[in-house]
């Protein structure tokens, strides 16, 4: 920017003052959306993300949202690590307190909820009928890993059912298992119910009865350090908003 002679730029000052001294900056509130953000996302909302960022996009001109998707441990740690980004959505309360407990936002709000189901590919090759048959050590069974919000939950499923799960492939994100299944490289896994209705015919699903006592929260929140406030809580009030929320529910998650 160029220097301004010091008369007119004093002159300027005057007129500035005596126009805008009555002129408050507008509010947060009234400022619209623009540019682009960062949204750091479980796995398992990879698909329904998708498409409400597709949609905000058309509902707000000017703005992009960058979706980056995984585990919710995993970014959550990348986050406490400084990694940059607006808006978190993390599949259950607990991933989310490592963010929150260090300080890098204010409190989260729950938007949807999700439940476990079994995954077999087609045909069913292995013969599983249940999550009794996880403890079978002749089926190739995958799962999350536990530190994940899926394995966190699967767990509790597991000692529900009173059975040692004999799993082969402990995965950092419900898409890795259920790949391993679409794949036939195991005979079952288990993944999010929205997971398995993305999935089609690619799979076959099984119930889990107990599923709601695993049950998660999901939250989301924008955080401290966000390079675009405004329009990451513009995003974060569309999904909690009512066509948000109509988007979640026809992808199968449940309400908040």
């Amino acid at each position: 920017m160029r220097a301004m002679p010091a008369v007119a730029a004093a002159a300027l000052a005057l007129l500035l003052a005596g126009c805008t001294a009555s002129e408050p900056a507008p509010p947060v509130e009234s400022r619209v959306a623009s540019g682009s953000i960062t949204v750091l996302a479980a796995a398992s909302l990879t698909g329904v993300f998708g498409e409400l960022a597709t949609e905000f996009e058309t509902n707000h001109p000017g703005t992009e949202v960058v979706l980056s998707f995984g585990g919710s441990a995993t970014l959550a740690s990348q986050i406490v690590e400084g990694a940059p980004a607006d808006v978190f959505a993390a599949a259950n309360p607990e991933t989310m307190r490592l963010v929150v407990d260090d300080g890098l936002s204010a409190e989260p709000e729950s938007f949807a909820s999700n439940t476990l189901q079994i995954v077999v590919p087609v045909g069913n090759p292995g013969g599983v009928e249940s999550i009794v048959d996880f403890a079978r050590a002749d089926l190739a069974l995958a799962i999350c890993a536990v530190e994940v919000p899926c394995g966190a939950a699967a767990a509790i499923l597991f000692d529900e059912a009173v059975i040692q799960p004999a799993v082969d492939s402990l995965e950092q994100d419900v898409r890795a298992v259920l790949t391993r299944v679409v794949l036939g490289e195991v005979d079952a896994g288990i993944v999010y119910r929205t997971d398995a209705l993305e999935a089609g015919d690619a799979v076959e699903s099984i119930d889990i009865p107990e599923a709601d006592a695993a049950a998660n929260a999901y939250p989301i929140v924008r955080l401290d350090d966000a390079p675009n406030a405004v329009t990451a809580d513009a995003f974060i009030a569309f999904v909690l908003g009512e066509r948000g929320q109509q988007v979640l529910a026809e992808a199968g998650f449940g309400a908040p």
